[in-house]
């Protein structure tokens, strides 16, 4: 029989988010989300276990922070154990997030995990059988910020062991939607043959190169309303001319966008039964990020007069007692007709120009001094062209409500 080898590639846990901006939630619902990460760890071991792979890798930042909760660390070595009863191993390296020297009293886990000490590309070896059958390569962020380009220093050493598999928590060069920390290219993860890159850092899933396999498992539970759809890790088995990747969803609670069209409410008491028609049976509870669509302005008119958010209230107050509930935490108006564009331009002068001036106008120059600020920035993201356009539509339609008004 062939030689292969059987793991899990699994990255960014984050256990203990704070879930940030979701306290307004019902307190069940929000106790819910501060365990959900704990629960997809769960679901992790759980999937290990029934696949009986031979060892996970975890590809940085399994904590959300560097001062590490003590319940976080003790259900993290939990976890460890259960999988240390079933002969499985886990190789693991702290990110940017559970940098080493954040954290200075860490529990100490089983004898099955192994851990990248340091920020020096190093390596273990799993046996099987007395034989050497796969060598895992990787590091760990020491401080919060690795920006050398790590790439370089992963050396394939003894090629007659037959599976060799790296470890890399980093980000493309050209990557502008998040922190670029052990920035590389990927004809750098060519250099070297190894059978295996398990990238981490980037939350969501993705697949750089099929041969050799380059890819983000992405997280295990989405924490925001950016970190849509399914999350969870890879199953991953590496024979000599082939392998096999299958991905298992983990998450235990799943954000989702959806737009829902109400243009035939004629009355406000209409939008709440098409707002439940639009949300499909699901198998995991839901956090809703709405968006109602309507040709017609009386939905803006609507949402002024905080009717919209009454209705969502009540939407809320149906579809959050189930057992795989839904919660709607945010909700956005659009108007899909030219109502502040074209037919305005034809009736007034200035909102006509106006609305040529949003079209053109870059908003970073109004949030500079914001991402400038030494505590605001450290939780702050570069904006996307699709979020700042998001803004500018925002603020443009708010802004000619108000003079219709007048």
């Amino acid at each position: 029989m062939a030689e292969q080898v059987s793991f899990i590639h699994a990255a960014d846990l984050h256990l203990d988010s704070p879930f940030k901006g979701m306290a307004h939630a019902p307190a069940s619902i929000f106790q819910e989300m501060r365990e959900s990460t704990f629960m997809a760890l769960d679901h992790l071991v759980e999937a290990a276990i029934d696949r009986n792979v031979d060892f996970l890798v975890i590809a940085g930042d399994l904590f959300d922070n560097e001062k590490q909760s003590l319940k976080a660390q003790i259900r993290l070595r939990k976890s460890f154990e259960r999988l240390q009863k079933h002969g499985i191993n886990v190789y693991l390296s702290y990110g940017n997030h559970d940098y080493i020297k954040g954290n200075v009293h860490p529990v100490a886990y089983p004898d099955n995990v192994f851990i990248f000490s340091g920020e020096k590309v190093s390596h273990f070896t799993f046996m099987k059988d007395g034989k050497e059958l796969a060598r895992i390569y990787g590091f760990s962020y020491e401080n919060r910020a690795v920006l050398d380009r790590k790439a370089a220093e992963y050396k394939i050493c003894n090629p007659q062991i037959p599976f060799h598999i790296a470890m890399l928590h980093g980000s493309i060069v050209s990557n502008t939607e998040h922190d670029v920390y052990a920035p590389f290219q990927i004809n750098e993860l060519l250099k070297e043959n190894f059978h295996y890159w398990a990238l981490g850092h980037i939350h969501k899933r993705e697949i750089l190169k099929q041969s050799p396999p380059i890819l983000y498992p992405g997280n295990l539970q989405g924490r925001n309303r950016k970190e849509t759809g399914e999350k969870g890790c890879y199953h991953v088995i590496l024979r000599e001319n082939e392998t096999k990747l299958s991905f298992l969803p983990l998450q235990a609670i799943q954000f989702q966008a959806i737009e829902i069209s109400v243009s035939e409410c004629k009355q406000i008491h209409d939008l709440e039964k098409f707002i439940l028609n639009a949300l499909a049976e699901a198998d995991t509870p839901q956090l809703l990020d709405v968006t109602l669509r309507s040709e017609s302005i009386r939905l803006k008119e609507w949402e002024n007069e905080k009717l919209v958010e009454d209705v969502i209230d009540l939407v809320n107050e149906t579809t959050s007692n189930q057992q795989n509930w839904k919660f709607i935490f945010r909700v956005s108006v659009h108007i899909d007709t030219d109502i502040y564009g074209q037919e305005l331009l034809k009736e007034t002068h200035f909102i006509g120009e106006l609305s040529h001036h949003f079209e053109k106008e870059s908003i970073l120059p109004f949030v500079s001094e914001l991402y400038q600020h030494r505590q605001a920035r450290k939780y702050l993201n570069v904006l996307s062209e699709e979020e700042e356009q998001e803004i500018k539509e925002e603020a443009k339609q708010l802004l000619v409500n108000e003079l219709l008004k007048g």
